[in-house]
């Protein structure tokens, strides 16, 4: 069974907009069984749309279109849906019904005869609700290929494609069972993973797949299999998994269920009832954000320090200016005295706390672009370790950031 993304837009072509509906769309389809064969971007031109249809139709089972269906002139697809399938459009009341109430509810400008003019839609098509915005998601079937057009708005196809599109494709395919289990690695890079495993791997049946995900300084082992029997995927990826776990046990930190590691040490610290705080120099607050990304942080993240001068380490955080005259404000000194002076100062359980030179230029340190200083105050002491990240900037701080996650898992599990 497969399928076939298709994002209409300029916008993406151009580079204005990213595209993320074909990422989750993906994973959906994924879920049960549907593997994606090809993702297409095209213009907002009827012919490119008509051909890239006539493309798709010829080698998947299900096309997918996001993208074209807002009121504008420039939203061309439901016409050319309609043309594509020598169709008329027609308008649906429900979908009229449904425009007029998110004006009624929602939007302060009157509605207007463009606006109610998303109320037609394809003759044959059956209609998908979108509860979230004013162009429906379409369903339309020809030659057994299955074609769905849903908007591009991100949370609207989102909506759409959970509650309305995956349980009809789950009801008119019978598809295989697909299982990905990704093993969380920190602390080795992908070639010495693969030394380390070569035997294992070589012995995994033919219905199971290994993919190396690397992104610095951590790598994602994902393990995927295929196959109508579900007790028997599952129980063969288990035990493939239970001797992979002898062999580089030391670098697992988790399993992955959409979920960062980031996630995965706030639920530690959530478990424990106890809290965190950090205190940054050269990560600039990129700790902090990537922990108040996630809902529900307020439970135990008691906030940050973004000292990135060392006069504001001195004032806020209290940091002595002999220590950094005599050591550097890139030091191991300072980054204990930095979670030290933290943690008192925010009453938190453990600090992440970091200095280092991040690039491209010195500051107010001589030590090596790409030196970072890492330290973890815990309940009982602190540790510091030092890393050299090399010497693009935005690299740095990202490994620094993860690292960080990293070395706090390890002390947390020390209790």
């Amino acid at each position: 069974m497969k399928a076939e993304i298709i994002t209409i837009g300029d916008e993406i072509l151009i580079g204005q907009v990213i595209d993320t509906n074909s990422a989750f769309i993906a994973k959906q389809l994924n879920k049960i069984g549907i593997e994606v064969y090809q993702v297409t971007s095209v213009q907002d031109q009827r012919d490119h749309i008509l051909q890239a249809f006539a493309d798709a139709e010829s080698r998947v089972d299900v096309i997918l279109i996001t993208g074209g269906l807002g009121p504008t002139k420039d939203d061309i697809t439901k016409h050319t849906i309609a043309d594509y399938f020598q169709d008329e459009l027609v308008k649906d009341e429900k979908v009229l019904e449904n425009v007029e109430y998110l004006f009624r509810k929602y939007i302060s400008t009157p509605i207007s005869d463009l606006n109610r003019r998303q109320a037609l839609v394809p003759s044959r098509a059956t209609v998908l609700m979108n509860r979230f915005g004013t162009a429906p998601g379409m369903w339309l079937e020809r030659n057994s290929t299955v074609f769905v057009s849903m908007p591009g708005v991100p949370y609207e196809m989102r909506a759409l494609m959970q509650h309305e599109v995956m349980p009809r494709l789950q009801k008119r395919f019978k598809t295989p069972y697909i299982l990905h289990k990704t093993i969380l690695t920190y602390g080795l890079g992908e070639s010495a993973i693969a030394q380390i495993i070569e035997e294992w791997e070589d012995s995994l049946p033919p219905f199971i797949k290994l993919a190396y995900l690397p992104n610095l300084g951590k790598v994602r082992l994902r393990l995927s299999a295929k196959g109508m029997d579900k007790k028997m995927i599952e129980d063969e990826v288990e035990k493939q998994i239970q001797a992979l776990e002898p062999l580089i046990g030391d670098i697992i930190y988790g399993y992955e269920n959409d979920h960062t590691i980031e996630y995965i040490v706030g639920e530690m610290l959530k478990e424990r009832g106890l809290t965190l705080a950090t205190a940054e120099s050269c990560t600039g607050g990129a700790i902090a954000q990537s922990i108040t990304a996630m809902p529900g942080v307020s439970v135990y993240f008691r906030g940050s320090v973004v000292s990135y001068s060392t006069e504001l380490k001195a004032s806020i955080l209290k940091v002595d200016k002999e220590l950094v005259d005599a050591h550097s404000v890139v030091s191991e000194q300072v980054a204990k005295a930095m979670a030290e002076n933290a943690q008192k100062l925010m009453s938190s359980d453990f600090v992440i706390a970091t200095t280092g030179n991040a690039g491209p230029s010195k500051g107010d340190s001589d030590a090596d672009l790409g030196t970072v200083y890492i330290a973890i105050a815990t309940p009982s002491t602190i540790i510091v370790e030092k890393f050299n990240f090399g010497n693009h900037r935005d690299k740095v701080i990202k490994k620094a950031v993860h690292k960080s996650f990293e070395l706090l898992q390890k002390e947390i599990l020390k209790l």
